[in-house]
């Protein structure tokens, strides 16, 4: 999907609102310039070109060897690695460790916690960790009427119809983890995280929400101790 989108990916709606949800998170998390950030998942760099700018040491890491060529083309000032996120190649060595996209922590299985446990342990100790993840009880209540949601492992099923820079179509089946936030309270237990606050947002409109039934993602705010 990334090799067909390319940086078609830059304008869909849900990626106007990254400089507010940057500011948000610098502000929850209190980052300031010359912090060591790791957004995992980075996609084309579309967070780690803010926190740049805002003075942050981002290195990024994605699975997509096309969107990191898109993302050292947009961000000179950040170091981008191709790395799966069940298998960070660093350890104890960021203030903070970031995971936002649409979508977020969208991992099906046990992927979830597989990740959630790397980012832990690449992030120093006293260190914050942030992510976002669907909302279970969104999907539910908003189901589309072409996906599947199943009840049994909280996984929705949806068909993505994705353009390129030329505007050509494709269809991509997606599939999304959802959580409660019981569930991710659980998982940041099992990687050692302390949580702080569970908000319930909306891209490009990060607040201090508690947790409810009308936004698409939670953002989670833990702690390494």
């Amino acid at each position: 999907m990334a090799r067909h989108a390319g940086t078609a990916y830059l304008r869909y709606s849900f990626t106007r609102g990254t400089e507010q949800e940057v500011a948000f998170l610098a502000d929850a998390l209190d980052l300031g310039p010359g912090v060591r950030v790791l957004d995992v998942g980075c996609g084309p760099g579309r967070h780690a070109g803010v926190m740049v700018e805002r003075g942050f040491a981002v290195v990024g890491v994605d699975i997509s060897e096309d969107f990191l060529t898109i993302a050292a083309d947009r961000v000179p000032g950040a170091a981008f690695v191709r790395a799966d996120a069940r298998l960070l190649p660093v350890r104890d060595a960021f203030d903070a460790v970031v995971s936002l996209c649409q979508g977020g922590f969208g991992l099906t299985g046990d992927d979830g916690g597989d990740v959630l446990a790397q980012m832990a342990a690449a992030v120093r100790p006293g260190g914050r960790v942030a992510f976002t993840a669907f909302s279970s009880y969104f999907a539910v209540r908003f189901l589309e009427e072409s996906d599947r949601f199943d009840a049994g492992t909280g996984v929705n099923h949806e068909l993505a119809n994705v353009k390129n820079p030329e505007g050509e179509a494709r269809d991509f089946d997606l599939w999304t983890s959802c959580f409660t936030p019981r569930e991710l309270r659980l998982l940041c237990d099992a990687a050692g995280l302390t949580v702080e606050h569970i908000w319930s947002v909306a891209p490009g409109a990060y607040a201090r929400t508690p947790p409810d039934l009308d936004h698409p993602e939670f953002l989670v705010v833990s702690s390494r101790p």
